[in-house]
């Protein structure tokens, strides 16, 4: 099994791409999902959370106010360094369960679907491919306004927070251009998806993961208990 990461700017379609992906089959570790499920009421990232930005963010169930939480942090780039620094080693450590289950599964590849994965670069030495889902600027903005409901000026700071589309898309294996039709993106979602099906690649993975479980049999078990812990 091999790694695949999809990334892409905000509003510019991962989204539609990723559940394409899901749609014919492809496990997905969602990046947005696990960071949903690690800063739940009382985890530790929650906690400390909690300790840097008070308790002024949650809702009436204890709850993070996602919404009022990125007003704050997307206003300032040290605010947004110190809330990644809280949640971005237990996404990993999260993720990092998945691809075991999966790998264990024997699938020939799982896409991790991470927005910030350009920007972090944590997890671009572990991945095979990577892909990038692009839209011209326009249409990038014009979306994002319209999906949360924002004006210029908040949809212009969100999307300068992030790497630019075009950086991104130099840092890319793969590029989705979707800034046409839907069933424009989903053939070449087809065709990404015939070329990582037809590679060999994860022969290649899978048996340097017996060869070292072989080896090392001792430290991979004790690797895995510490992953299911």
């Amino acid at each position: 099994m091999f790694l695949v990461g999809l990334t892409g700017g905000i509003a510019s379609g991962k989204s539609t791409v990723s559940s394409s992906l899901r749609d014919l089959g492809c496990p997905i570790i969602d990046a947005d999902v696990v960071a949903r499920q690690v800063v739940e009421p009382n985890s530790p990232a929650y906690v400390r959370i909690v300790q840097h930005f008070g308790s002024e963010i949650l809702l009436e169930n204890g709850e993070i106010d996602r919404q009022k939480l990125g007003q704050i942090v997307f206003s300032s780039t040290e605010k947004r360094r110190m809330l990644n620094s809280i949640t971005h080693p237990e996404i990993h450590k999260a993720m990092l369960r998945q691809i075991l289950f999966y790998f264990l599964r024997g699938y020939r590849y799982v896409v991790l679907d991470v927005p910030l994965l350009f920007e972090t670069r944590r997890l671009t030495r572990f991945l095979n491919h990577t892909v990038v889902v692009y839209c011209d600027p326009a249409t990038q903005l014009s979306r994002l306004m319209q999906r949360d409901g924002l004006t210029q000026e908040q949809a212009e700071q969100r999307i300068a927070s992030q790497m630019p589309m075009n950086e991104k898309r130099g840092l890319a294996n793969h590029v989705i251009e979707n800034s046409g039709s839907r069933e424009d993106t989903h053939r070449q979602v087809l065709r990404l998806h015939t070329k990582l099906e037809d590679s060999m690649e994860f022969l290649l993975v899978r048996t340097l993961a017996v060869v070292t479980a072989a080896g090392l049999g001792g430290l991979l078990l004790y690797t895995v208990k510490l992953l299911v812990l």
